[in-house]
């Protein structure tokens, strides 16, 4: 939805008091770590994952507080590059889900790790088509693999947090290959940290910033 409705959206909730907007999911047990993962390698270098789930200021802002990610760039992927513009992606038409490219150090994290984190506190993948009050397919939970590794750590994640029903629903998370990522205008980027007073900031993603820095202390970074 265009911003200006968004931030419309979270303020009267606010006032109402409500607390719906955090998009944390709730699992109905702690997320266990990925019994199928990569290894850590032996030395410093870089790799790519791109995930999508809701608005991508906060699974950015997430990620950016994650030990070993080097950078966390909010864009699009799902679509072409002629719509990859943030008023044509808000009509939930172009194919495109508001994502978040993340480049960390294998050697430091691996993409378990970072999936376990994406499952646990980024966003909840039980929600269909939706996050918090952020509805339409451009919000929906992705995960882009780039190579077969990730393909295969991501499905057999899925598949034993299905098993071991640590949500009281079942994931809804695509598990799709990633055809392109184009970086969304400069004025989404780094927005939670540049609008930390912002309501929509305050109630939807600075929860989740919060919850990362509780339940994963050894991987959270105050940078």
């Amino acid at each position: 939805m265009p911003s200006s409705i968004r931030f419309a959206l979270i303020l009267f909730a606010a006032l109402l008091g409500a607390t719906a907007c955090n998009a944390k999911a709730s699992p109905a047990a702690a997320v266990p770590a990925p019994v199928l993962d990569a290894a850590r390698t032996a030395g410093p270098s870089q790799q790519t994952a791109v995930l999508s789930g809701g608005c991508f200021w906060g699974i950015q802002a997430v990620f950016q507080h994650v030990k070993g990610v080097i950078s966390a760039t909010s864009g699009y992927s799902g679509g072409s590059a002629k719509t990859a513009e943030y008023e044509i992606v808000s009509t939930g038409e172009t194919g495109h889900a508001e994502s978040v490219q993340i480049v960390y150090d294998p050697s430091q994290i691996t993409y378990g790790e970072l999936l376990r984190v994406f499952f646990s506190v980024a966003h909840d993948p039980t929600q269909l088509n939706r996050q918090g009050p952020d509805e339409g397919t451009q919000y929906r939970s992705s995960i882009f693999f780039s190579n077969d590794e990730q393909k295969r750590i991501a499905e057999a994640y899925i598949a034993q947090l299905d098993k071991g029903k640590i949500f009281p629903r079942p994931i809804v998370t695509k598990v799709v290959p990633l055809q392109a990522f184009y970086p969304a205008e400069a004025y989404h980027q780094n927005y939670a940290t540049l609008h930390p007073d912002q309501p929509y900031i305050r109630y939807n993603d600075a929860p989740k910033v919060e919850h990362l820095r509780q339940e994963f202390p050894d991987l959270y970074t105050g940078k």
